[in-house]
């Protein structure tokens, strides 16, 4: 049996606001990369409940943020998707990712 690591590094200010955002993944060639955000979900199924961490940096700008929000809930209908096999659900996924990204003209 072998393990893998994945390493989140967060330097905050004064106020305990994320300044600086890094991650590790060796196994993936990740060394110390930055990041200006971070979506992290853990189902904790003793109380069958989603547990999160969502970080970003106090310089994130709002455009790319809307962005990285989009490009999440694609990644998120997919991995629906892989996870379910739910034609019809992920559809309606799809649906509102566009819907999403027309609102906030993120497509041209």
């Amino acid at each position: 049996m072998s393990t893998s690591k994945i390493e989140l590094n967060i330097e905050l200010d004064d106020n305990k606001v994320p300044e600086n955002l890094s991650w590790t993944a060796a196994d993936g060639g990740i060394q110390d990369e930055e990041a200006k955000a971070i979506l992290l979900s853990v189902w904790d199924n003793k109380s069958k409940e989603t547990l999160r961490i969502d970080l970003w940096t106090k310089d994130m700008p709002i455009d790319e943020m809307k962005q990285f929000f989009h490009q999440t809930l694609v990644a998120m209908s997919d991995t629906f998707y892989r996870a379910t096999q739910d034609e019809k659900m992920t559809a309606t996924m799809k649906d509102f990712c566009d819907y999403f990204a027309e609102k906030l003209e993120l497509k041209k």
